[in-house]
C-alpha cells in the first residue's frame, strides 16, 4: 500500500510521518528530511536513512551546484548517496518504506525519481510526503491509481496518525486474505 500525504508547507508532515513511523512493526526503510535552521533562519535540508541514521545535505543556501531550487543549491551527490542508497537497501529488506519528502528537488536526480517509482512498484508499504507543488515527476505520483494521498491541514494532524496507522493496519490484514 502506498500512502503518501501532502499540505502546506508548515502544516506539520513530517511530525505525522514520524508519529506514525514511531508506532509501526517491523523493519523501517527509506529516508527523512528535516530543516537545517542557523540563527532562526533556515539554510537548507538534511537528508538522513532511516535504517543506518547516515546524513547528508540535501540542499543548502551555500552549495554552489548548477541545480536550485529557490534560494538552495540542490546537493544531488548526498541525494543519491544517502536517498538512493537508502532506498534501494529499504527494497529489499524492509517492511514499511519511508520517504519524508518527495518534492522538486528530485527533478534533478534521475536515479533518485527512479528508486522512488521502483518503491511505490513494490510489494512493500510506502509512507511518504509529497510537495503540493506540480512537477511532472509530481503529478506522475499523483495519477498513479495505487496511491493514496491523504491532505494535511491544521485542524486534521492531531487525527491523521492514528487513521494512517489504522489504513496500514487494515492493508495488511487485506493482503494476508
Amino acid at each position: 500500500m502506498n500512502v503518501l500525504i501532502t499540505g502546506r508547507p508548515g502544516v506539520g508532515k513530517t511530525t505525522v510521518i514520524r508519529r506514525v513511523v514511531d508506532q509501526l512493526e517491523g523493519p523501517l526503510g527509506g529516508f527523512t528530511t528535516q530543516e537545517i535552521r542557523r540563527g532562526g533562519r533556515r539554510v537548507g535540508f538534511s537528508i538522513r536513512a532511516v535504517d543506518t541514521g547516515q546524513e547528508g545535505i540535501l540542499a543548502h543556501i551555500d552549495f554552489s551546484g548548477p541545480h536550485r531550487v529557490g534560494p538552495y543549491g540542490v546537493n544531488t551527490a548526498d541525494m543519491e548517496r544517502i536517498g538512493v542508497s537508502a532506498l534501494d537497501r529499504a527494497l529489499e529488506t524492509a517492511h514499511v518504506i519511508v520517504m519524508d519528502e518527495i518534492g522538486r528537488m528530485e527533478n534533478y536526480c534521475p536515479s533518485f525519481q527512479s528508486v522512488v517509482l521502483r518503491a511505490l512498484d513494490a510489494d512493500r508499504d510506502v509512507l511518504g510526503t509529497l510537495q503540493m507543488r506540480s512537477t511532472p515527476f509530481l503529478e506522475r505520483i499523483r495519477r498513479r491509481e495505487d496511491v493514496i494521498i491523504k491532505l494535511v491541514t491544521r485542524e486534521n494532524r492531531g487525527a491523521l496518525p492514528t487513521l494512517l496507522l489504522d489504513l496500514f493496519k487494515d492493508g495488511r490484514r487485506l493482503r494476508r486474505l
